[in-house]
């Protein structure tokens, strides 16, 4: 998408890697992912207030924080667009392994921190404006 369009792509997980490493310490998680939250923040904010399109690569886990992202992006007048990309937890599981394999890999992902993850996920609300993206399995 980034390559489509002149917008700045910022995704969560390489900034984790790249400032923590491939697998962060698990009693340090939660607080390094947060210092990176508040980081990007401040970069793709200040790419609105220049009228920069940005691409947030985040999983959006709840509802209160799609609906925090999106009352910050219609603050500066820019569009909110949410894109879900779904496929069965199998196949999830399989890209995963196949990221976590990989030489270049963003951040390494367990097979229990995918479970956990997949239960704090919040399913988008029927009135929650979103364009679906097709996935090939």
């Amino acid at each position: 998408m980034e390559h489509q369009t002149s917008a700045i792509r910022f995704t969560h997980n390489e900034w984790m890697q790249r400032l923590y490493g491939k697998d962060p310490p698990e009693q340090q998680f939660a607080e390094y992912a947060k210092r990176v939250s508040f980081l990007m923040e401040e970069l793709w904010v200040r790419c609105l207030r220049m009228n920069v399109d940005v691409i947030l690569d985040f999983g959006f886990w709840s509802q209160a924080e799609r609906d925090r992202i999106r009352s910050v992006i219609t603050e500066f007048g820019a569009d909110f667009r949410l894109y879900r990309l779904t496929c069965p937890d199998e196949i999830a599981w399989k890209r995963i392994q196949a990221r976590n394999n990989a030489p270049d890999c963003s951040l390494y992902i367990a097979a229990n921190t995918f479970s956990v993850l997949k239960a704090r996920f919040e399913p988008l609300d029927e009135d929650e404006a979103r364009m679906e993206v097709p996935q090939n399995f």
